[in-house]
Formats: C-alpha cells, sequence, structure tokens
C-alpha cells in the first residue's frame, strides 16, 4: 500500500485547514455520481477548482470507503458531464484512511453541462462556497464567448431601451423585472445582457438567490 509522506500530509492538512471555498469543496462519501457531476461543472464553468473526497464539512477524514465510489467519481466526470470534462484524480493515504483529491480546472470552452437522473442537461457555477444553476444569460454569454464569429453590438433603439432601464433603476435588477420594465422580448434582453456584460457595460452579481443585474 502505498503511504502518504510527511510532506504530502501537510499539505492535505493545509488544505483543509482553508475549509471550503469558491475553489474548494469537501465530500463526505460518494452516494450519487449525478449529485457530483454538479460541482465538477461548476468548478469547470469558473475559476477551477478541487473537490475532496472523504472529507468531512468540519475537516475530519472519514475515508474513501469502496471501489464504488472511486468508479462513480469518474462517472461524475465521464458519463455525467457533457462534454467530458478534464480532471485529475489524485490518491492520499493517511491516518489509515484513502482521501481522493479530484482537480478540475477551467473549461476552455463552456459551458460544461452535469446531466440529472433524467438525463436534462443542466449547467453550474461555483459562488463562494455552493453549485449554482447558471442563469440564461450566463448560457448566452458563454455562447458568444465561444463562436467563431466576430460579434458587432449595434446601438439602435432595443439597446438605447435596455440601458435606459437599467440607468433609472434605484437597485439591481433581475432578469425577469429587466424584461418587465424594458417591455422587450425575454431572449433579446438575454442576448443584450450578455453582450453588455462583455463589453463592462453591465454587471451581474448574485445575490439572495437571484442574480441581479446593474
Amino acid at each position: 500500500m502505498y503511504l502518504c509522506s510527511v510532506n504530502e500530509k501537510k499539505y492535505l492538512q493545509s488544505l483543509i485547514s482553508q475549509g471550503e471555498h469558491q475553489q474548494q469543496d469537501f465530500k463526505y462519501k460518494v452516494q450519487d455520481a449525478v449529485k457530483l457531476a454538479r460541482s465538477v461543472s461548476a468548478f469547470a464553468n469558473t475559476d477551477g477548482g478541487r473537490l475532496l473526497i472523504g472529507v468531512r464539512d468540519d475537516g475530519h477524514l472519514s475515508g474513501v470507503r469502496s471501489e464504488e465510489e472511486i468508479y462513480m467519481m469518474h462517472q461524475a466526470a465521464y458519463r455525467y458531464c457533457q462534454p467530458e470534462a478534464s480532471i485529475k484524480f489524485d490518491t492520499y493515504h493517511v491516518e489509515g484512511r484513502t482521501i481522493v483529491i479530484a482537480t478540475v480546472p477551467p473549461s476552455p470552452r463552456k459551458p460544461i453541462y452535469a446531466l440529472d437522473g433524467e438525463g436534462n442537461r443542466r449547467a453550474y457555477i461555483r459562488i463562494a462556497d455552493e453549485n449554482i444553476l447558471a442563469s440564461p444569460v450566463h448560457l448566452q454569454l458563454w455562447r458568444q464567448e465561444t463562436s467563431s464569429k466576430g460579434q458587432i453590438l449595434q446601438y439602435g433603439d432595443s439597446e438605447r431601451q435596455l440601458l435606459a432601464t437599467l440607468q433609472t433603476a434605484t437597485h439591481e435588477l433581475t432578469l425577469n423585472q429587466l424584461v418587465r420594465l424594458s417591455r422587450l422580448p425575454r431572449q433579446k434582453v438575454i442576448r443584450l445582457l450578455a453582450h453588455f456584460i462583455r463589453y463592462g457595460l453591465v454587471t451581474c452579481q448574485f445575490s439572495d438567490r437571484n442574480f441581479l443585474f446593474r
């Protein structure tokens, strides 16, 4: 059996001491490859990150207990993510327990979707220590960023109307509020918001379980 060196043990302990954050998540055990795929999707669609598998939320080591758990880790990345996510697995043996670190780099071509139990595709992003379902604006933004064609933003009535709605608002607005106040078609608002975010005209933040635009 491979034994963890002193340096590797210190490295693992240093990671655990950071707790869960934007680029790190703890998994006590793997019971469902579908749920694990959400974390893989979120890391790949944001800044990348790592899953410490066999570590409880409080940082205590529980260990990976079966080959089935290791199998489900691979399933999460290669079967329940579309397209397949890039992921690297490193195994450590500490205090008689097996800990697996799954490292997920940010994907150069977003989105990476996670499949649910019915085979539906959902894309996630990582915000603080949570995996959040990506908004339609994120999906449109990724489509624009990966398009092989250059895009020109024309400043017409629709663009002027949406920006005026944002500028006159006294607080951040949700997508639904923007559609209602601007009186523009929902898909047009989504497309224009993605353009505006790319060009630095509009910011998007997540608050109270909603994506807000300003």
